[in-house]
């Protein structure tokens, strides 16, 4: 009798570990994701080897110009920041980042503009006016020196190849934060 309610126990724990493996890999796979950033092309916001949680579960009218946004290359994913939203014309003129003919202040670069200028150069190069088409973004790393985004090699970014929006770092435990 103590050997059928061991079966029973051992069986009720095997459906239980099954159940809770499966919800981990539905959550994993449409919902939430950690990602490990590769490289320093959004310094000084994210860092080499940092892990982002990410948010998979979001609609397209839910992306805002300023969120960072995972990017499903061919052969990796991409960190970036979305900068032009479908039918924008963006440009950027003496370190001046224009959208629609209107100037954007971009505070997040204030360290990496501080930078560029200390070596006598421009944080961003100009560019355009360019004009993003319809169910693309235009995104930028926040280190311009050191970002290939779509301004010179990834081009505009298709809706669908947008994996999540980064919610907040959470390694190494000494920096969590939030990256909104």
């Amino acid at each position: 009798m103590a050997s059928s309610n061991s079966k029973k126990e051992l069986l009720g724990w095997g459906k239980s570990l099954l159940i809770a493996a499966g919800i981990a890999v539905v959550l994993r796979t449409f919902l939430f994701s950690p990602y490990v950033v590769e490289g320093a092309s959004m310094e000084p916001t994210l860092h080499n080897q940092e892990k982002i949680f990410v948010n998979k579960l979001y609609y397209s009218a839910s992306f805002n110009r300023g969120d960072i946004v995972i990017i499903k290359g061919l052969t990796k994913n991409y960190v970036k920041r979305i900068i032009g939203m479908p039918g924008d014309k963006i440009e950027m003129s003496a370190d001046q980042l224009l959208i629609n003919g209107e100037p954007v202040k971009e505070s997040y670069l204030s360290e990496n503009r501080k930078a560029a200028e200390e070596m006598g150069s421009l944080l961003t190069g100009d560019f355009g006016p360019i004009f993003v088409p319809a169910n693309h973004y235009f995104v930028m790393g926040d280190n311009r020196l050191k970002s290939m985004d779509s301004r010179n090699g990834l081009d505009f970014i298709k809706e669908a190849d947008i994996v999540g929006k980064s919610e907040f770092v959470i390694f190494p435990f000494s920096n969590i934060r939030n990256v909104r």
